[in-house]
């Protein structure tokens, strides 16, 4: 009886029916990362928004104010009384009624000057030029209630999470497609409803959901497609980041094109119902039927794979082997029980957090986000895409050990130098700083490959899962990390990501060599990598 990568060797390891099920299973990259950075363009801050009196309503439809009147009778008595005061956050503590003058509102306040009235802060009166740009005006998450739009992030990362654990799981125990398929559904579902809440509350409570199901997306996705190819040919698990980095770019294309924010989140949302197709075009993993004891409906799987790469399987196998492992739902301990999965485990989990937690920080760091918003996102995505291709063309020649800890070693080294460079030269600093994002971002491709390629079968969607969680934590982190220590020196928390860095990129070269291995099906196979 066969193996199952002799069986693949036959079929085709990378033929014509892989290369479709790549291209199909990579669009969710597209989707993933646009729900992943859609708060910039969902979370803009309004234009232009003030205050608005208690009454003032009433009195501009009685005297036919327009909103740029009304504002003007609101805030530019606050200019004169303080230049300093807004009219945001702040508000004249007075009521208009029906009575009031509609030339000269304030006159019935008495002899006062207009900057000896009181003020008083603004708490749900708000009124916005653009009322449905953005979250922010939608659910008035503006001055005292702007942390809110993080938690908004905060909370899509915390499903992000969740869904790890939960789908990573479940993908293990019932099957990659399946939980594919139904996170599709589910990402889709919640990006309506969402794009719909009534209330911030429920807004936040899909938000998490959509987040959960996005996670299962993009894990079960980026599994099946290193499990239906040969091990020369596991490169595909860089090459679909690409798509990760078009849904970067895409992504202010369709902002600039639709003006609200509820437009942006059904564009990003609908296409998942859309891979709910792959039910009849993408198979199950057959690695995967095989640890479940399901081997006919592997072969049958292979010789299809086979038929379509126009390649023949020998009629007399009637059985692939496998392992005499006993199939068990996986859990934690499974990953940490033996040495060398247990100091894989440690290794990727920390590579993960640091991986996240410097691209992030690196990103706002840059200070991309500024002037032309659209223009210098789609500049910060263009930067990602030299990393895959650096990638593709090192990682097959010179293994996935040392460009994984060298790029964590440039990231540390770019961070220390723009530490110290003077504010006087900011291209040179902006440079370096480029160059650590692009080190880190090839840090953050490579882990995905690396991670994939170190556990068996039985374990593998679960362990991706289980590791990648500790990125939703960076992502989490970063910050709080960032703008707390940037209070105490502007520079400190590049020394801090130097540090991270260099630590990750010394622990990295304590795995084992991948290249040209094939996937291990056991932990067995896994311990005399």
């Amino acid at each position: 009886m066969p193996s199952f990568d002799e069986v693949l060797k036959e079929a085709g390891e990378f033929g014509r029916f892989q290369k479709r099920v790549f291209f199909l299973l990579s669009q969710t990259g597209i989707t993933f990362s646009s729900l992943f950075a859609s708060v910039v363009f969902l979370g803009r801050a309004p234009d232009n928004f003030w205050c608005r009196i208690p009454g003032a309503a009433e009195l501009s439809d009685r005297c036919g104010w327009t909103l740029e009147e009304e504002r003007n009778f609101t805030v530019l008595p606050l200019h004169l009384g303080n230049e300093s005061v807004s009219g945001e956050c702040e508000r004249l503590d007075v009521t208009w009624d029906t009575s009031a003058s509609c030339s000269r509102p304030l006159t019935r306040h008495g002899n006062h000057s207009t900057g000896n009235l009181p003020l008083t802060p603004c708490h749900d009166s708000w009124v916005y030029e653009q009322p449905h740009s953005s979250i922010v005006s939608e659910y008035d998450l503006v001055c005292g209630n702007a942390w809110m739009l993080d938690l908004s992030q905060a909370i899509l990362n915390l499903g992000f999470l969740v869904g790890a654990f939960i789908l990573g799981y479940a993908a293990d125990r019932y099957g990659r497609i399946l939980i594919y398929l139904l996170s599709c559904l589910g990402v889709g579902i919640c990006g309506i409803i969402a794009a719909f809440s009534p209330n911030f509350t429920v807004f936040l409570i899909f938000r998490f959901l959509q987040g959960m199901f996005g996670k299962g997306t993009w894990m079960t996705c980026y599994v099946i497609v290193t499990e239906i190819v040969g091990s020369d040919q596991r490169i595909v698990g860089i090459v679909i980041q690409i798509f990760f980095t078009l849904g970067i770019i895409i992504l202010p294309g369709i902002a600039y094109l639709i003006p609200t924010w509820q437009g942006i989140q059904l564009a990003i949302s609908l296409p998942n119902f859309l891979f709910l197709l792959y039910y009849w075009v993408v198979p199950e993993s057959p690695r995967w039927l095989l640890t479940r004891k399901k081997g006919e409906k592997a072969l049958k799987i292979m010789r299809n794979i086979a038929k379509h790469n126009g390649k023949f399987l020998s009629p007399h196998y009637s059985e692939i082997t496998i392992s005499n492992e006993e199939v068990s739902n996986p859990s934690f301990l499974d990953l940490v029980r033996t040495p060398q999965m247990r100091r894989n485990t440690l290794i990727l989990m920390y590579a993960w957090f640091t991986s996240a937690l410097i691209y992030q920080g690196l990103v706002m760091r840059l200070g991309i986000i500024g002037g032309n918003l659209y223009l210098d996102f789609f500049i910060s995505g263009a930067v990602e895409l030299p990393a895959a291709f650096l990638i593709i063309v090192t990682i097959d020649r010179v293994g996935r050990r040392l460009p994984f800890a060298m790029s964590n070693i440039v990231a540390s080294i770019a961070c220390l130098i723009t530490a110290f460079l003077p504010d006087d030269i900011p291209w040179l600093k902006t440079t370096v700083a480029t160059l650590g994002r692009l080190s880190i971002t090839i840090a953050f491709e490579v882990v995905y490959l690396v991670n994939s390629e170190l556990y068996p079968t039985t374990l593998r969607n679960f362990g991706v899962s289980l590791c990648s969680s500790l990125c939703d934590l960076g992502g989490i982190i970063a910050p709080f990390l960032l703008f707390r220590l940037a209070a105490i020196w502007l520079e400190l928390p590049l020394i801090i990501f130097s540090i991270l860095a260099v630590v990750c990129g010394l622990l990295v070269l304590l795995l084992p060599e991948t290249k040209g291995i094939s996937l291990p099906e056991t932990l067995e196979d896994v311990e005399q990598l």
